[in-house]
């Protein structure tokens, strides 16, 4: 059932296709979870690429991002994870020119997944080895603000009241949310609607509704909030080449108030 508004129109799941967005969302996490266990220093992006595509395959579903191609893009995503590491923010390309991970870099493992046709989105940023302080509370203060993010996200909330949460959680550090990236629907599509802000007014934007899905993902920056988009057309970074930490989920609101899916 669709919800309309002026701005945009949320399409909403049954209580069937959230179970069945569940039972992607945990095959979902198994995957990050063996990929995060894989990386240490030494090892190339596209072996995590390659074993990715191995466990999707084995378990019957398909890399949502592999061959897609977003509005205002010039090509297809060639890959069916985003590895980006260190000071690239969101959709760095793990087979084109692979990266050798070392020691002490962070990097974030961006999945997202088609089961049954429905789609679950999720990431996760871990270091290489030992990391440096400064590494170690970017990635809890971005682990930290995606928790909060979905502590605001219950029924009869709105979507500014997760914005809201997110970025007070990271104005109290000298970390900055990236600008102009944002979380956002999905479910039928990797894509929907609505837009989920990193930062937000209390009470303001779309209502959350029992049928509602989102994708909750801040990303944070050691430096500035600035960005920018790389030559691959995809791999966006921080524009002061500071670290940056990507956490996510994929949300389902229901009555009671709220599911994390990709738990």
């Amino acid at each position: 059932m669709p919800i309309s508004s002026p701005l945009m129109t949320i399409l909403l799941k049954s209580p069937e296709e959230i179970e069945i967005l569940r039972e992607g969302g945990r095959r979902h996490a198994e995957i990050l979870r063996t990929l995060a266990e894989m990386v240490e220093p030494g090892l190339p992006t596209l072996i995590l690429e390659e074993e990715a595509l191995r466990l999707i395959k084995e378990g019957g579903d398909k890399p949502a991002t592999l061959g897609y191609t977003p509005a205002g893009a010039r090509r297809p995503f060639p890959a069916a994870l985003c590895i980006s590491i260190n000071d690239e923010i969101v959709h760095g390309i793990p087979n084109e020119e692979p990266k050798i991970l070392r020691q002490g870099d962070i990097v974030s493992i961006d999945l997202s997944l088609i089961h049954k046709t429905l789609f679950t989105d999720a990431a996760i940023t871990v270091p290489v080895g030992a990391i440096d302080d400064e590494s170690r509370e970017l990635l809890k203060v971005t682990k930290r603000a995606l928790e909060a993010g979905i502590a605001a996200a219950m029924p009869g909330n709105r979507i500014g009241d997760i914005g809201f949460a997110i970025s007070d959680v990271v104005k109290g550090t000298r970390f900055s949310l990236a600008e102009n990236l944002v979380g956002h629907g999905l479910g039928y599509k990797l894509h929907e609607e609505p837009y989920v802000p990193n930062e937000g007014e209390r009470g303001k934007g779309e209502k959350l509704v029992p049928g509602t899905v989102i994708a909750i993902e801040p990303m944070v920056n050691a430096g500035k909030g600035g960005i920018k988009a790389m030559r691959d057309g995809y791999t966006i970074k921080t524009r002061d080449g500071s670290r940056s930490a990507h956490f996510e989920h994929t949300i389902a609101i229901t009555e009671k108030g709220n599911i994390v899916l990709t738990k």
